[in-house]
Formats: structure tokens, C-alpha cells, sequence
């Protein structure tokens, strides 16, 4: 893993990427939604809760954008828990994990999620509305992939979306 800081703003607005082990397309469906929802439950009952301002749960990964309370920064501590929420929760009912090494099965880490997570603290406005759109788009993609969508929908002036930017700041971590 990079020699990465994390960069901790109390009530500050941050995007997220959480990705599964090995990029195993676990998530999406009605079991993994409910899992995660209750995960977010368990978060917020202990501790003060966060707003969820949106979010995209892609087979692999997911996107959020979460606006903390007044005086706590610590998502951290919560993605743990909802992780670890998931985890537990996903492997109750029997789903499947990626091999675990030597390493993992020291460290009592199972095979579900990516160690990590990319959090990115949102500088202004104009930050927010790029990730928030990004997260939007990034679920419209997957859909013009499928041919629900013609890529120009919603744009008739200006042409398709571009956020090839964030996408490569995203890559680069993962």
C-alpha cells in the first residue's frame, strides 16, 4: 500500500471508494444493499451519525459522499465498522471470500473488502458538485454500457460528461 496520510477536517463533506477484495463483483443486488443498509444502521447508533449526501454501489466498488458531524472527522472508525458489519453479516449467510494469506489470517482480516478505502476531503463547492456528479454518472455509465441509455442522454447541448479526471485519481489508489 502507498505512504498514504489521510487528511481529517471535523464536519468536513468527503468522497469515498471502497472497493471488495480482489474486485470480486459481490455487490449490487438486493442481499448486499440490505447488508450494507444495516451496517450504516449499526454505524450510526454508535456514534453520532453522518449524512449520507449520495452514493453508487457498483459490483466491485462503491462511491460515497458523506458530510460529517460539527465536531467529528473520525470516517475511519466508521467505514471499519460497516466493513467489518458487512463482513460478518455477508459471511453468516454463506457468501463467498477471496483466498486469505498467511498475512490476512494473522492480522484476523478476511478476504471481502480491499484493506483500505480512498477518501478525498471535498474543498469548496465546486469540488462537491464534481464527486456528486461523478457518483451519478458513474452508475448512468454502467447503464449506457447496457443500452438503457444513449451516452448523450441528458445533454443535448453540451455533449457527454467528462470526468476523466476524477476517474484517474481514482484508478491511481486502486
Amino acid at each position: 500500500m502507498p505512504n498514504y496520510r489521510r487528511y481529517y477536517v471535523p464536519g468536513a463533506s468527503c468522497f469515498f471508494t471502497v472497493v471488495t477484495e480482489r474486485r470480486a463483483k459481490i455487490l449490487g443486488n438486493d442481499l448486499t444493499r440490505d447488508l450494507l443498509r444495516a451496517a450504516f444502521r449499526d454505524c450510526f447508533e454508535r456514534w453520532p451519525p453522518f449524512r449520507v449526501d449520495a452514493m453508487v454501489m457498483l459490483p466491485e466498488h462503491l462511491h460515497a459522499i458523506w458530510t460529517l458531524p460539527p465536531d467529528d472527522c473520525d470516517f475511519s472508525k466508521r467505514w471499519g465498522a460497516i466493513k467489518k458489519h458487512f463482513t460478518d453479516a455477508w459471511l453468516a449467510l454463506g457468501g463467498a471470500e477471496k483466498p486469505r494469506s498467511d498475512s490476512r489470517i494473522r492480522h484476523r482480516r478476511r478476504g471481502v473488502w480491499q484493506r483500505g478505502f480512498w477518501d478525498h476531503v471535498l474543498r469548496d463547492e465546486r469540488d462537491y458538485q464534481r464527486h456528486f456528479d461523478y457518483i451519478h454518472y458513474s452508475s448512468f455509465h454502467r447503464w449506457v454500457k447496457c443500452g438503457v441509455y444513449d451516452p448523450h442522454w441528458g445533454c443535448p447541448n453540451a455533449g457527454p460528461l467528462d470526468f476523466s479526471d476524477l476517474a484517474n485519481t481514482v484508478g491511481e489508489y486502486f
